[in-house]
């Protein structure tokens, strides 16, 4: 019974209470009022889906149709009718050299998801070949003090998945670092509070593409004689820079409208500074902290596809841009698929940081 409880209340804390309202349906546990949620929570968004990709199916065709009537009547125009009538008979064919490129249609977007998922596994297959193989050897290079060699072909999807969240990631830890500590010194003071201002509103604002140019100009110089991963450095770095100051001033607002009775209870009990800080300060600041976290990592994710276009760094915003100058006839919806797959992936980002949240903050919240 404990635990059914407990997996309720995570269930709401991220958002998903709707998964609660269906248990209760199938229990017979439904009231009128439940009934009606259920409604709102299951019923409608369900149909939503469903008219988004009616909607979705009815653009893609209609384009399609705009698309084909052009190459038929280009062709007309520039070759005659029989090369009309060939177009027409090879547009109908299915046939992929002539299918006009445009918007893909949700079962298209479907088959393409399903193909990056057979190239992964292809991939991975070539990879645990690679490494059966080069086992022994690898096993003698590292015993004499060598470089293993490893598997330099091209990533999968999946691949690229993991490799983005390991850069937002790691971006996002940085912004943490950086701006939690910093913007509980602001709080503390509002002189400190008033001669910074400036600078975080220049700073906020500013491009993540500036901030890629300036982390390269920097990283460039320090690891000009190191054998790391620079693309991946300057992705990080870059994501954690454009991305802290939501963190940072929600941390100061946080600590700076601190109910002014705990402050006087820490007088009270004769805290010191630091006990003040952990032991007032951010307990009751969290809930700000958290809402600038939740803002940051989507901001994050956000702004890491395009940092890693130009960076270079072989992670979703590679596999966009790849496919975009590819111009093959499924392109187009291999990077409708990405798009989903970054969209799904923020959205349970922001679940994950509201369960977070919930579970050491007092103030509960479903978020949005």
């Amino acid at each position: 019974m404990k635990q059914s409880i407990t997996l309720d209340r995570v269930t709401k804390f991220m958002g998903l209470g709707f998964l609660i309202t269906l248990k209760s349906l199938f229990t017979g546990d439904l009231d009128k009022e439940g009934f009606r949620n259920f409604l709102r929570k299951v019923v409608v968004p369900i149909a939503s889906i469903f008219l988004f990709i009616g909607l979705w199916h009815m653009g893609a065709k209609s384009l399609y149709n705009i698309e084909a009537d052009y190459k038929i009547e280009k062709a007309l125009t520039e070759q005659g009718q029989e090369a009309a009538d060939a177009m027409k008979a090879c547009i109908a064919s299915g046939d992929i050299s002539c299918q006009p490129n445009t918007l893909p249609s949700p079962a298209q977007v479907w088959e393409s998801y399903k193909s990056l998922l057979r190239d992964h596994q292809i991939i991975s297959a070539d990879k645990a070949a690679f490494a059966e193989k080069t086992a022994v050897i690898n096993a003698k290079r590292i015993a004499e003090g060598k470089d293993s060699i490893v598997y330099t072909g091209r990533p999968s999807f999946v691949d690229q998945i993991l490799t983005s969240l390991k850069t937002v990631f790691a971006g996002f830890l940085l912004a943490l670092v950086i701006a939690v500590p910093i913007g509980v010194i602001i709080g503390l003071s509002k002189t400190l509070r008033s001669s910074v201002n400036w600078l975080i509103q220049i700073f906020k604002p500013v491009s993540p593409v500036v901030w890629l140019l300036l982390v390269f100009m920097i990283v460039k110089t320090m690891t000009k004689d190191s054998n790391s991963d620079s693309a991946f450095i300057i992705s990080f770095i870059s994501v954690g820079l454009c991305s802290m100051w939501a963190t940072l001033v929600n941390t100061a607002m946080g600590v700076a409208s601190v109910d002014k009775d705990y402050i006087n209870v820490a007088k009270v009990l004769k805290l010191g500074p630091v006990q003040k800080v952990f032991k007032v300060i951010l307990p009751s600041s969290l809930p700000l902290i958290f809402t600038g976290l939740r803002i940051t990592l989507s901001v994050a994710w956000m702004v890491l596809i395009a940092i890693e276009l130009l960076a270079q760094s072989p992670g979703l915003g590679s596999f966009v841009w790849e496919e975009f100058q590819n111009g093959a006839i499924d392109s187009n919806s291999k990077i409708i698929v990405a798009m989903f797959v970054i969209g799904g992936i923020g959205f349970l980002l922001d679940r994950i940081m509201l369960t977070i949240q919930n579970t050491v903050s007092f103030n509960k919240t479903s978020g949005i």
